[in-house]
């Protein structure tokens, strides 16, 4: 995946920005409301799940970057058939001083699973088939065939174990009392099973961690009292554009993942998939994003970007062989009939979340349907949208993470049981060419279906202190909060 580059005012920290201070808590603000930092259970807001992250280990960890790291397994190894995945623990204890062992993980895990059945994530773990603790401090976690992504899988928050109400760290996190506030510390590497280190008391930072509303976040940015903010998105971006910049840069993340308009009304003019079509041919992608001045977006006429199958299974745009305006006249041609036949206006109420870049986007979109005749009014989420944005990260880069997203059960919109089928048919699949080819099918039938209006990628970004050398960006918007409490030298 493409970076995305920002303006150049925008991509590089200003030479006015001074360093943060290399002593005493690090402040970080996440966007969202500010409850959202305490969720618990498997169904986690961004807030709580980097929260979650850094006080529940689980088998794995992400990195900065993204990649994959130890956590409470130590080292592990993928047997030849690509199906068993073998995990050594490090020696270490939960916080009450009991031993971890595999037979803990064995449960935790289990149970883990067991709860996410009915969440898009359940969805993506449905490959595991079984969890053994072979000895003490060895696990193994079986799939129906195998999964080159599995440990970027097991690296998400929702999988940190949990006993008896705490976690294994890496950070201990308490809350504040008198806010709505969470103080994360590092617990010392002797405490995770690891080799002591000198003065490392005076060196680690404590981190404090607030859920904030995106106008309220960017200001305390301003004003200095924020040293990183995380989760922007694209409906709160032209709020970065108001005045931070003096005291740090804006960062986009690389994103993968889904965005765009899920059909949740199949009557009226949406009733034919060809008129759904019809709203999706009308969109100019390629100038959607103007307006917002960030350059390098990714626009998508596909639900899968064409890059995921290892042999292209479709061309890099879905009307290749149509001009935009040819697409234009087709549509507005589908809409007039209807309209014709039907003796009604059409007429639809678009779901976004508030913030200016949604009123951006949604002028934009006001635009290119009122083109072909189609009326729109915005309306927030929840409030009985024919169409509304739907924003996802992917969890791993695989296919299936796009097409379980659809997923009839999940009940967020129109949805295939044929196509949720061939996703059930490909779990088994260990030979890689058949089991694209099945995957390749279920997309094209839910292409076919109309039940998305693809967009592009997704759009994360995030505020950070001049000075600040341990974030970095990712495709996955998961940024691990205790590297940034630890020392850099």
């Amino acid at each position: 995946m493409k970076r995305f580059l920002c303006l150049a005012a925008l991509s590089v920290a200003l030479s006015s920005c001074g360093p943060s201070a290399d002593s005493g808590p690090i402040d970080i603000a996440i966007l969202g409301e500010p409850e959202s930092l305490f969720q618990q259970g498997v169904r986690l807001s961004p807030a709580s799940q980097h929260v979650r992250a850094a006080s529940f280990e689980g088998l794995v960890a992400l990195d900065p970057t993204g990649q994959i790291v130890p956590a409470i397994a130590e080292r592990w190894i993928v047997t030849d058939d690509g199906r068993s995945y073998i995990f050594r623990l490090r020696n270490t204890d939960w916080p009450d001083g009991e031993e971890i062992t595999a037979r803990d993980i064995q449960m935790l895990l289990r149970d883990t699973i067991s709860r996410l059945e009915g969440t898009s994530l359940g969805l993506d773990l449905a490959k595991v088939v079984e969890v053994r603790a072979m000895t003490g401090r060895v696990v193994e976690v079986q799939l129906s065939s195998p999964m080159p992504e599995f440990l970027r899988l097991l690296a998400q928050p929702e999988l940190g174990f949990v006993k008896s109400g705490s976690g294994a760290g890496p950070m201990v996190a308490s809350r504040d009392d008198d806010a709505p506030m969470v103080r994360l510390s590092a617990l010392p590497p002797q405490a995770r099973g690891l080799p002591a280190r000198e003065n490392w008391e005076e060196l680690a930072r404590t981190l404090t961690v607030r859920a904030m509303p995106a106008e309220s976040a960017v200001q305390a940015f301003t004003k200095g009292e924020i040293d990183l903010l995380l989760n922007g998105r694209l409906s709160s971006f032209p709020l970065a554009q108001l005045g931070p910049l003096s005291r740090g840069a804006v960062q986009v993340d690389p994103a993968l993942g889904l965005f765009g308009l899920v059909i949740r009304n199949d009557s009226g003019f949406l009733a034919d998939p060809s008129r759904r079509e019809a709203l999706s041919m009308a969109i100019d992608r390629g100038s959607l994003i103007e307006p917002f001045g960030l350059g390098g977006w990714q626009p998508t006429t596909w639900i899968i970007p064409p890059t995921l199958f290892t042999a292209p299974a479709y061309p890099s745009s879905r009307w290749d062989s149509l001009s935009f305006e040819e697409r234009q006249t087709m549509a507005a041609a589908r809409i007039a009939a209807w309209e014709s036949s039907s003796g009604e206006d059409a007429e639809l109420r678009i779901g976004l979340p508030k913030g200016p870049g949604s009123d951006l986007l949604f002028e934009q979109l006001r635009e290119a349907f009122g083109a072909i005749g189609v009326g729109v009014t915005m309306v927030a989420p929840g409030a009985g949208a024919d169409l509304e944005l739907r924003d996802r990260l992917a969890r791993y880069s695989s296919p299936r993470w796009f097409l379980n997203q659809f997923n009839c059960e999940l009940e967020i919109g129109l949805c295939s049981p044929e196509v949720d089928a061939l996703v059930r048919e490909a779990l088994t699949l260990s030979e890689p060419v058949a089991k694209e080819q099945i995957l390749a099918r279920a997309h094209a039938e839910l292409v076919a279906s109309e039940v998305f209006i693809p967009l592009g990628a997704p759009v994360r970004w995030a505020l950070v202190r001049g000075g600040n050398d341990t974030y970095q960006g990712n495709q996955w918007g998961l940024h691990p909060l205790f590297p940034l409490s630890q020392p850099t030298t």
